[in-house]
């Protein structure tokens, strides 16, 4: 198998001392993959796994409260590689101004993703392209308060940055010199438009990760954003019809093998272990999200089948119900606001769903009582809880 430098060195002077900054070459690799009959039958298994979560979409009921909780589960999950101590329940009582458990910054840096990321998605919507300019925009979000907002959010970087150790002289790994990070995303680009020719979806969203990665053009934010950039060139390409796979948390299960892989690919174009990597990922990402969505609703008709027997409360209990599948975590306060239905009945629905243990009162206390639909919040937690 051929080994060979996906790139050339450059030395750079900076913090006072030299170093050997990495350029990549740009997409496509040269020499091209070896397309082994093993690798082709991964990639062919990833995408048959992306075929049957797509089709999730047109089954779940109503996908828009999947998609509200599950995008809020991959912020946590992709803020928690970078060390964030958030979980889902602070993200929620943060978005209901509420105090969360952990220092709030952590909370708005997850918060910030989610914003990222509607926004990515709704200017794909509109049919502007994945470009530099998109993915600035983003950054720009990403970084808007909170940590890293004194990080130029929104710009690429004009100073040397460096991955692991102290200083550029002991990093793991040196990113382009400030100066050749245009031109490098420029070609990045050019590739993502299909330039010098087209590549197939999947493979361009495990190439272009890489390569992104390896330029590292922002000051903050990096990792959280070429992560999010798989996802969007999967829904642009018409892969997914919904923003449904995030790998997060199978690069997170598998961190320091990820990175390896991702230096390998570097230093001597090993793409093959790479890519095998990557369409595992898809592969266990995407079955976990059809299996996640199957679970959500086995337990949505469930408990309705429960509602069902309350007799005349059932009606507004079920409407209550169907607006915790949106926010399992709220306040009877948000419930009243949001179904429109009188604090009185509000309440009284929230005994009985209390009664049949479908929901449970976190707080204990007359006024601003926090409610979690606990079966709900387990199953779309499940990976995603931070150490304590």
């Amino acid at each position: 198998m051929k080994r060979e430098l996906q790139g050339h060195y450059v030395t750079i002077t900076t913090v006072g001392e030299q170093a050997q900054a990495f350029v990549p070459a740009p997409l496509p690799p040269k020499p091209p993959i070896e397309w082994t009959p093993e690798l082709r039958g991964k990639f062919d298994q990833a995408l048959l796994a992306l075929g049957r979560l797509d089709s999730i979409s047109t089954f779940l009921p109503d996908i828009s409260l999947f998609l509200y909780m599950y995008v809020r589960k991959e912020a946590v999950l992709s803020s928690m590689i970078e060390g964030t101590q958030s979980s889902l329940s602070d993200l929620l009582l943060f978005e209901l101004d509420m105090e969360p458990g952990v220092p709030v910054d952590d909370v708005r840096e997850v918060s910030n993703y989610v914003a990222a990321l509607d926004h990515g998605l709704a200017r794909l919507a509109e049919g502007f392209p994945l470009s530099l300019r998109l993915i600035k925009e983003m950054h720009s979000l990403l970084l808007a308060k909170g940590r890293g907002s004194n990080q130029t959010p929104g710009q690429f970087r004009r100073t040397q940055n460096w991955i692991g150790g102290t200083r550029p002289g002991n990093a793991a790994f040196v990113p382009p010199p400030a100066e050749q990070v245009m031109e490098c995303m420029g070609k990045l680009e050019l590739f993502l438009h299909d330039q010098p020719a087209p590549t197939p979806a999947l493979l361009k969203a495990a190439l272009a990760h890489v390569q992104f990665e390896t330029i590292h053009p922002f000051l903050d934010g990096n990792g959280r954003l070429g992560r999010l950039l798989i996802t969007l060139l999967l829904c642009e390409q018409k892969v997914l019809r919904e923003p449904m796979l995030y790998l997060s948390l199978y690069f997170k299960t598998h961190r320091q093998h990820y990175y390896q892989l991702l230096n390998n690919v570097r230093l001597t174009g090993d793409w093959e272990a790479w890519l095998d990597f990557f369409a595992e990922a898809v592969i266990v990402t995407a079955t976990q999200a059809v299996d996640t969505a199957r679970q959500l609703v086995d337990l949505a008709n469930n408990d309705r089948d429960k509602i069902s027997g309350l007799g005349r409360a059932a009606t507004s209990t079920l409407r209550i119900h169907r607006v915790l599948m949106e926010r399992p975590i709220t306040t009877s306060g948000w419930l009243v606001e949001k179904t429109g239905i009188t604090p009185a009945t509000v309440n009284k629905c929230l005994v009985h769903l209390e009664r049949l243990g479908i929901v449970r009162e976190l707080t204990s206390r007359k006024r601003n009582r926090i409610f979690s639909y606990t079966g709900y919040v387990d199953i779309i937690n499940q990976g995603s809880e931070p150490p304590r």
